[in-house]
């Protein structure tokens, strides 16, 4: 069916699938005055039931959280969302949908559901079982690896913290060399 390395192939099927099935929900979408990443940022919202960080938005979207920042400001501005101060910290700012975002997230949900339904129409329960199964399995080694590697990560980090001359008491000059230092 496919000639060429099968791996390779199937990432690009797998990106091309999830960037084709988010433009035909875009279009569908953009009547309603909703780019791809404010629905998608809406949705974010939606899904979580209670506010979000910055930083949390931008890593369920994928980006930055510069770019986040800019799109949460738009956002605001055309109120579809509400941005607050957190109570546990300040320099925090957390999320909410905004009224005029409450009135179309039914909407939103209505146009996925009805796209989802149309692209899945002829696709046995079998046959996307499978596939759930095959994806998952990827997303959660993808993930597991993730994790492994920001636990490397952090180790590095606290053994290089450990290793940057400070001692204990947080003086770059041990004491002995201080008292060598003193005594000149």
């Amino acid at each position: 069916m496919y000639p060429g390395d099968t791996t390779e192939i199937f990432g690009q099927l797998l990106h091309g699938t999830a960037r084709a099935w988010r433009q035909k929900l875009d279009e569908r979408l953009k009547p309603m005055g909703l780019s791809q990443a404010k629905w998608r940022t809406l949705m974010h919202l939606s899904i979580a039931g209670d506010a979000l960080t910055q930083a949390e938005i931008a890593a369920r979207l994928g980006v930055e959280e510069p770019s986040v920042v800019t799109l949460l400001h738009r956002l605001e501005r055309e109120d579809w969302i509400t941005r607050t101060n957190s109570a546990l910290d300040r320099r925090c700012k957390m999320v909410l949908l905004g009224r005029r975002a409450q009135r179309v997230i039914a909407q939103i949900n209505s146009s996925a559901n009805t796209l989802r339904h149309e692209l899945l129409a002829d696709i046995s329960t079998p046959d996307l079982q499978m596939c759930m199964e095959v994806l998952t399995r990827i997303k959660d080694r993808a993930e597991k690896s993730d994790k492994l590697r920001a636990r490397g990560e952090k180790a590095g980090a606290r053994r290089l913290a450990d290793h940057n001359g400070d001692t204990k008491r947080g003086d770059s000059i041990s004491r002995k060399d201080a008292s060598r230092r003193g005594s000149k």
